[in-house]
């Protein structure tokens, strides 16, 4: 997965060239030992990335050399900067758009990305791949990644994967981590470039060795899957654990599962749950339907049917069919002293619309036993043999059982019970 980040996210997408006056203040030199950064020509030294940025005081020193000197291009840009770091995109904006104007690089890029995304202000794609072009062209290697990132999502110009891939390699050639992390997943996924996974691993860790955690994550993946040859939990692990002491959402989630089933990792149910919560926290479905799993059945965690649900619930919300499945079961089988079938009924639904096979097996078990629904032999035969379809065993056998039960009548059928789903990672 490819990220267009913005200045407020912190990160190298936010800089730009910037070109001192020939005597430069003390005032602008404060400004930019505050706002600077290193991609600018000339500031490789004292540039700051936005997440390293005292926002208050770049502001403060910025707004001052500015009034010195109103007519300062680059000033502009490293006030809209602080600004668009502080989580004022509105205010940026009013600075970074005449910057812009004017041929800074970095205000291009930045209030490129911002009309991209409609941060703060109204979205205009087409105007905002306009500028990324400028700065692109003019050898700015953040502008290129996001140029890349246009065209790869089709985003104010016709998607081409292969045209994503130029830029990115403009960018990663130039030492730009995220485009190195970008150029990866396209030949990991074979888009606009022959599928490779020797190549997005070796882009992965040139990003990943400079810190990039999407990198690190990806590269984790790779290796947990055993995608570069035999799995090598451990070395997903020390990946995933660098990527989550960067905050990073799905590593998060993923080194929490490591500890919970103690692959590449000694068993730690109590640290699981930990690393599961804090990506929950982000908003990661399959961390909140994990973390579930462990209120549900009291692993690592005080049993809490409450907060199951409520976990289940917001996974599912998010699309996560596992969840909805599992939340289904619940309801159904009175966990926690509340059952409720039309529930039940409405969660699994959920799941085996969009194709998940334990959701179609047990709607298929609903329809059987008229739970919620009228009873109809025929539809949850349907439904049995369509998870069937998709790999899922216990479907298979209800599929067997049910057929043979209605070809002999006089035989009273046995429903046969299966546990739970378990969420997988």
């Amino acid at each position: 997965m490819r990220l267009r980040q913005t200045l407020a996210a912190g990160a190298v997408l936010t800089l730009g060239f910037g070109i001192a006056p020939a005597l430069a203040s003390e005032l602008f030199d404060a400004c930019a030992a505050k706002a600077a950064s290193s991609w600018e020509a000339g500031y490789a030294e004292i540039g700051l990335d936005g997440s390293a940025m005292d926002t208050a005081a770049a502001i403060d020193a910025c707004t001052a050399a500015l009034a010195e000197d109103p007519e300062s291009a680059v000033l502009k840009a490293w006030l809209g900067r602080a600004y668009d770091v502080a989580g004022d995109s509105a205010q940026a904006a009013t600075y970074l758009e005449p910057a812009a104007t004017a041929g800074n690089a970095l205000a291009q890029t930045s209030f490129g990305d911002m009309l991209i995304v409609g941060q703060g202000i109204a979205q205009d794609m087409t105007r905002g791949a306009e500028l990324l072009k400028l700065a692109a062209d003019a050898g700015f290697a953040p502008a290129q990644d996001s140029l890349g990132l246009s065209y790869d999502y089709g985003e104010g110009v016709g998607q081409d994967y292969l045209e994503a891939s130029r830029w990115y390699r403009k960018a990663a050639e130039q030492g730009l981590p995220r485009a190195m992390a970008n150029l990866g997943s396209l030949y990991a996924e074979g888009l606009g470039l022959d599928r490779d996974l020797v190549a997005a691993a070796a882009w992965y860790q040139r990003a990943a060795d400079k810190g990039d955690s999407r990198a690190q994550y990806n590269l984790g993946s790779l290796f947990e899957t055993g995608a570069l040859g035999e799995p090598d939990y451990a070395r997903a692990a020390a990946l995933y654990q660098a990527a989550a002491d960067q905050n990073h959402g799905l590593a998060l989630n993923a080194l929490g599962y490591f500890k919970q089933h103690g692959y590449g990792l000694a068993p730690d149910l109590e640290g699981a749950a930990a690393l599961y919560q804090q990506a929950a926290d982000q908003g990661i479905a399959q961390a909140q339907g994990n973390l579930a799993l462990l209120y549900e059945d009291g692993t690592g965690v005080t049993q809490d049917f409450a907060l199951a649900r409520q976990l289940y619930r917001q996974a599912s919300q998010s699309g996560n069919t596992d969840a909805a499945v599992n939340l289904g079961l619940m309801y159904l089988n009175g966990a926690g002293g509340v059952r409720d079938l039309d529930k039940a009924l409405s969660f699994t639904q959920q799941a085996a619309d969009q194709g998940n096979p334990i959701g179609l097996n047990n709607l298929g078990h609903l329809y059987e036993n008229g739970l919620a629904v009228a009873q109809n032999p025929a539809t949850a035969l349907a439904l049995y043999q369509q998870s069937a379809g998709l790999g899922y065993q216990p479907a298979a056998d209800n599929h067997k059982r049910l057929e043979a039960s209605l070809q002999a009548p006089t035989e009273t059928p046995t429903v046969k019970s299966y546990p739970k789903s378990k969420i997988d990672n």
